[in-house]
């Protein structure tokens, strides 16, 4: 770490003086944001900004105690409520943040004599929730259904199953095969787990996500996060109500951490009410990513399997990335590098997302530089 800083190379805890959704000021320069997950580009908008503000004045910045003893709002509530609704399930609880969402409903309900089958890809919160769980855990290759249904096949059909998978990956940007994940859940008597970070606001006609992209049958529980598309921060989590009710009472980072501020639920309030009341966000944020795509794709880079807004340049050497990253950085172009232990030793690569306010001549000038700057570094 102190030799990378000493070069200028260090490209994590980057200090943003403002962002202002299509681009941000850094390091004193204006510069095009390519690393934000504000897909939908409604962290800035004035309903969201005056939502969390009024709450704000009426209840403070916290309410100093956990949800189950006197963090509760009328606001917490109305938001479990309308992300049931969004997402067409039964019920829907809220946790301080997405990864804890993750830690609560995994840890919860895999107990003794339970399975957690999850995708190799997965986020680090799902993986940190199965090894908190007391059950068993094995994992399939990265979207092998095949691998997926011989796993099945040889646990123990008298103990409960839970696949999971996150809907659309977050560094590869790749959509998980989720009617074919189903369908072997469906035989092997399984429960399935979708975390939806990323494909909320992202695929989707209205943007709900995985299960909605593919009109595909809905999973058992979808988790998500209001801190990409929903412009604030916190976790859900969505599915029967006596499962969400068992997670509220046995889901330790429910019980033991204090709660979401309402401010913060005041603004995903309003940002789920944009997603429907500016229907043009889910389309422009998905004709972006099909013209990044394709340009980055023509200028010669690798792009993996990536079908959303999340386009990964993948470079494979630590420092090569670095260099890559700082070069962009110096000519206005903000990514984000992702090396270890974000990625695996030699599989370095810059992560790219993009947001509905880019405008098309932002990413023209953003294909011009990748590509001028790639060459200089014989990435392309």
């Amino acid at each position: 770490m102190d030799q990378a800083q000493a070069v200028g190379l260090y490209p994590f805890f980057k200090p943003i003086e403002l962002i202002e959704g299509a681009e941000a000021i850094v390091d004193g320069k204006r510069v095009l944001m390519l690393g934000s997950n504000n897909y939908l580009g409604l962290t800035r908008h004035p309903k969201v900004t005056e939502a969390a503000i009024d709450a704000l004045e009426r209840f403070g910045p916290s309410m100093t105690g956990s949800r189950l003893l006197n963090g509760t709002t009328p606001l917490h509530e109305e938001l479990e409520e309308r992300i049931a609704t969004f997402l067409g399930t039964e019920s829907a609880i809220v946790f301080s943040t997405g990864y804890l969402a993750n830690l609560g409903v995994i840890s919860s309900l895999v107990d003794r004599g339970c399975w957690a089958v999850i995708d190799k890809g997965v986020h680090a919160s799902i993986y940190d929730g199965v090894a908190m769980a007391l059950g068993n855990a094995r994992r399939f290759r990265h979207d092998d259904v095949q691998h997926l249904d011989d796993i099945l096949r040889r646990l123990p059909n008298d103990e409960a199953r839970l696949v999971i998978t996150d809907g659309v990956h977050s560094m590869s940007g790749s959509i998980a095969p989720l009617p074919e994940i189903t369908e072997v859940c469906r035989r092997h008597n399984t429960r399935i787990l979708v975390d939806d970070a990323h494909a909320i606001g992202t695929i989707g006609p209205t943007g709900r996500g995985t299960a909605s992209h593919f009109g595909a049958e809905k999973p058992d529980i979808t988790v998500g996060t209001f801190s990409k598309s929903l412009a604030s921060v916190g976790g859900f989590a969505g599915g029967p109500r006596d499962i969400m009710e068992y997670v509220k009472l046995f889901g330790r980072p429910m019980i033991f951490s204090a709660a979401w501020p309402p401010a913060a639920a005041a603004a995903a309030l309003a940002a789920l009410e944009l997603i429907d009341e500016e229907p043009w966000r889910v389309p422009r944020i998905q004709e972006i990513g099909a013209k990044m795509r394709d340009g980055l794709r023509e200028a010669g880079f690798d792009l993996g399997d990536s079908k959303t807004p999340i386009i990964p340049i993948r470079v494979g050497d630590e420092v090569k990335a670095a260099l890559f990253w700082k070069d962009l950085l110096d000519n206005g172009i903000y990514t984000n590098a992702s090396i270890i232990p974000a990625v695996a030793r030699g599989q370095a690569l810059l992560r790219t997302s993009y947001t509905a306010t880019h405008t098309d001549r932002q990413l023209e000038v953003a294909l011009e530089k990748f590509e001028q700057i790639g060459r200089r570094h014989g990435i392309t």
